[in-house]
């Protein structure tokens, strides 16, 4: 006879994307079925059988679920879906939930935070992303709330879509490409640069992301590759790669600048602005698939204005909270700064996409549920993945 009782757990998920609706129903029974397996050993373990250890010292979960938990648990989650992101307007939806899962422009500030665990009694915040910049960490541990994420679900897919991006705007493929369509086949403006012939400044190159766009700049292209980042990676250092002290060194030697650091409020904010911008090489080319507030975004206008920036690819926007992972084809577009950007044919947008790949979201997905399986069974959450 099963020791589990039939008290199924809720999940709202908020900003839910049909392929988030989709990943997660297809793999929410299969993770299930992973802690499913081991009730063997747990009802061993709880009749009062000797404790199953394997030769390194560790048993078959990484953490043994408490007594309370395992009798309540009762197998799948009920998985719901909200289109709409969660705000302190939006929080209410969590209503009847036992957990909360969002994406990285979802709110997550200390009033909603406590309206999570006060009125609804959650426990744990699920991130679907590996930044975390909007949490305030404090009040989720002041109100007992866990918060965990992925720290890494695909950094191949952001790095190669950052390669991407440079290889866009050196060779101008998108005015190549809307050229044609007009029938205008002449190359005049469509002029680019060897790769090898650069110098592609990272910070946060020793990051798992900025590693990878680090060794395919050096390895692939030839190219030279300076990084500024506080962990000298030693395998890249044995590639070639430099690594720099003072980050006004990648401003004044990069002809390509690539940003690869978290959003540190006070610290990494507007890493990019005026300021930095007059200490680059004229014609510069910055590259940012990140987050947005690593870049002040009218700086970068009046630098696209001067040409001291030569070229801008974003694939995230300082203030995309309020445009992006939406249709609004039929709506007016009242950011002017974005709309000023777009301007530009020197600049390329797109829209937070560069971690959007079929890998990326199965492994998401994966992460995410094993990550509340855990904490539903045994309380704990494993490292990296918990934030607090």
């Amino acid at each position: 006879m099963s020791l589990v009782k039939s008290c199924s757990r809720t999940i709202t998920f908020f900003s839910s994307k049909p392929y988030v609706k989709q990943s997660f129903n297809a793999l929410n029974e299969k993770v299930n079925e992973k802690f499913r397996k081991d009730y063997s050993f747990l009802q061993q373990y709880y009749s009062g059988s000797k404790l199953l250890i394997d030769s390194k010292g560790t048993s078959p979960y990484d953490y043994l679920p408490n007594y309370e938990r395992f009798m309540s648990y009762s197998g799948p989650f009920h998985l719901k879906f909200v289109d709409a992101r969660l705000t302190e307007s939006t929080v209410e939806l969590a209503e009847h939930s036992d957990f909360v899962s969002v994406f990285v422009n979802d709110c997550l500030n200390r009033n909603v935070l406590q309206t999570l665990s006060h009125k609804y009694g959650i426990k744990c915040v699920a991130l679907r992303s590996a930044g975390f910049n909007n949490v305030d960490l404090s009040a989720a541990s002041e109100f007992g709330v866990k918060v965990c994420r992925v720290p890494e679900y695909s950094p191949a897919a952001t790095a190669d879509f950052t390669i991407a991006l440079i290889m866009a705007l050196n060779r101008k493929i998108h005015k190549a490409f809307n050229r044609l369509r007009d029938s205008d086949f002449s190359l005049d403006g469509l002029m680019g640069f060897n790769m090898s012939s650069k110098v592609f400044g990272i910070v946060g190159g020793s990051g798992k992301i900025g590693k990878l766009v680090a060794k395919c700049l050096r390895m692939g292209f030839g190219a030279r590759v300076i990084v500024y980042d506080s962990y000298r990676d030693p395998e890249l250092v044995n590639m070639g790669i430099e690594f720099v002290d003072n980050i006004d060194s990648i401003y004044a030697h990069s002809d390509v600048i690539c940003l690869h650091c978290p959003l540190i409020k006070g610290v990494t904010e507007h890493l990019i602005n005026s300021e930095s911008i007059s200490k680059m090489k004229d014609g510069v080319m910055i590259i940012n698939t990140s987050r947005g507030g690593l870049c002040r975004t009218d700086d970068l206008i009046e630098g696209l204005k001067s040409q001291k920036i030569g070229s801008l690819g974003i694939d995230v926007y300082e203030f995309e909270q309020d445009l992006f992972f939406e249709d609004r084809r039929f709506e007016i577009i009242k950011d002017d700064t974005f709309t000023r950007l777009l301007t530009f044919p020197n600049v390329i947008v797109t829209p937070h996409q560069a971690f959007f790949t079929q890998e990326a979201i199965s492994n998401i997905a994966q992460t995410t549920l094993e990550s509340l399986y855990s904490f539903d069974i045994s309380g704990q959450i494993k490292q990296p993945n918990v934030l607090n």
